[in-house]
């Protein structure tokens, strides 16, 4: 049976900051329950991770940043889902943000927007005006690991955390993954 923790070794994350970007050290008082595990960068992914540290995809949330667009005006966001599920961005998300048209960010405005490494952005340190949309059922998955803003580790937190970080609204964002 998988768990949040896996096989790893979590520490308090205050106390390990070199394993962290420096936005996500900045907002560290936003996630008091924030541990952090080093992991191989090459496994950082979602898929690969959980199978080589015996997370459950179920404890496993992703971030990922959407660009809506209404008027000119492009408007950024954090969506947060389990692993087990996928963003229902074209509707819940897109409806929320009031947008007509919506995407994932750009590979390259995602990581100069947050100061983040693609493929470990967090909501922990995004920028103060970003909407951070958590789906419901990662707040009743209790403990999850998330990015850290670095390939080269994760953070295990309680997802109450998450739904209290600065502009966070927590939704019923997820349809169940698609079947490969």
């Amino acid at each position: 049976m998988t768990s949040a923790s896996g096989n790893l070794t979590w520490e308090p994350a205050a106390r390990h900051t070199e394993l962290l970007a420096p936005a996500v050290v900045d907002a560290l008082g936003h996630a008091p329950s924030a541990k952090v595990a080093p992991i191989d960068a090459t496994l950082a992914d979602t898929a690969a991770f959980c199978e080589a540290y015996d997370v459950g995809l179920e404890h496993s949330a992703n971030c990922v940043v959407v660009a809506g667009k209404r008027a000119g005006e492009v408007r950024y966001a954090a969506v947060m889902v389990l692993a087990s599920a996928r963003a229902d961005v074209n509707g819940a998300v897109r409806r929320h943000l009031d947008v007509r048209k919506i995407s994932f960010a750009p590979h390259d405005d995602a990581v100069a927007l947050t100061g983040m490494e693609f493929g470990g952005i967090t909501p922990i340190g995004l920028p103060s005006d970003w909407p951070v949309l958590v789906d419901s059922a990662v707040v009743a998955a209790g403990e999850v690991v998330i990015g850290s803003g670095i390939r080269g580790s994760k953070v295990l937190l309680d997802a109450r955390d998450l739904a209290s970080l600065p502009g966070a609204t927590v939704l019923d964002l997820a349809v169940p993954a698609r079947e490969a």
